[in-house]
C-alpha cells in the first residue's frame, strides 16, 4: 500500500511503501493459548511449592500413609493416561477428516475423564467422612487445594470437550474446529503431565515418607 505525502516547501511528493506481512489464520489464537498454558504452569508451580512447604505439617492429624489408597490412585491415574491416548486417536482421525471416528474417540476421552473425576470425588468424600477435612491441618489444606484445582481443570476440560463435539456435529471439521481441538489437545495433555507430578510428589512420596 502506498501513501502520498505533500511537502509544503517544494511541493514534492514523498511516497512511503508499507509492507504488509501475511499472518496465518488462527496464529493469534494459538499464541494466546500458549500464553494461557504458561500462566497455568505458574499456578500449579505455586501450588506444588506450597504443598512442598506445608505437606509435612499434620497438626497431630492423619498423615498421607493413613489416608491414601495407592491402588485406587493408580486406577485413577490410568483413567487419565488412557484419556490422553484416546484423545491422540481423535487427533489422528481428525487429520483424516473422519468426523464420526473423531466424535467417537472424543466421547471415549470424555468418559475416561468423567471416571477420573468420579474416583477423585469418592476419595475426597471418604477423607472428609474420616474427619480429614481441609481445616484439619496445613497438609490437608494444601492437598485439597492442589488436587482440587487439578480436578476443576479436568471438569472444565470435559465441558469444553462436549461443547466442541456439538460444534463438530453441526459444522464438521472446519478449520476453526480443528484449531479448537488442537488447543484442547494441548490443554488435556498438560493436565496429564500435571497429574503425573501430583501422583509422584503427593501420593507416592507421601506414602513412602
Amino acid at each position: 500500500m502506498s501513501v502520498a505525502v505533500a511537502n509544503p516547501k517544494d511541493a514534492e511528493q514523498v511516497f512511503y511503501v508499507v509492507d504488509e506481512h501475511a499472518h496465518p489464520e488462527g496464529s493469534s489464537t494459538m499464541l494466546g493459548f500458549w500464553l494461557y498454558l504458561m500462566s497455568d504452569c505458574l499456578i500449579f508451580a505455586i501450588l506444588f511449592a506450597t504443598y512442598g512447604v506445608l505437606g509435612t505439617n499434620y497438626a497431630a492429624g492423619p498423615a498421607p500413609k493413613d489416608l491414601f489408597d495407592l491402588k485406587l490412585v493408580a486406577v485413577n491415574t490410568a483413567m487419565l493416561l488412557l484419556s490422553s491416548i484416546t484423545y491422540g486417536f481423535a487427533m489422528l482421525t481428525m487429520e483424516k477428516r473422519r468426523v464420526g471416528a473423531t466424535q467417537m474417540w472424543l466421547a471415549i476421552t470424555g468418559l475416561f475423564g468423567l471416571a477420573f473425576l468420579c474416583i477423585e470425588l469418592y476419595e475426597f468424600h471418604h477423607m472428609i467422612h474420616e474427619g480429614a477435612t481441609p481445616q484439619r491441618s496445613a497438609f490437608l489444606s494444601s492437598f485439597f487445594t492442589l488436587v482440587g484445582t487439578h480436578g476443576l481443570h479436568v471438569t472444565f476440560g470435559i465441558i469444553w470437550l462436549v461443547t466442541l463435539m456439538v460444534q463438530v456435529s453441526r459444522k464438521g471439521l472446519i478449520e476453526a474446529n480443528r484449531r479448537r481441538l488442537m488447543c484442547l489437545s494441548m490443554f488435556w495433555h498438560f493436565l496429564d503431565v500435571v497429574w503425573i507430578g501430583v501422583f509422584t510428589f503427593v501420593y507416592l512420596l507421601g506414602v513412602l515418607r
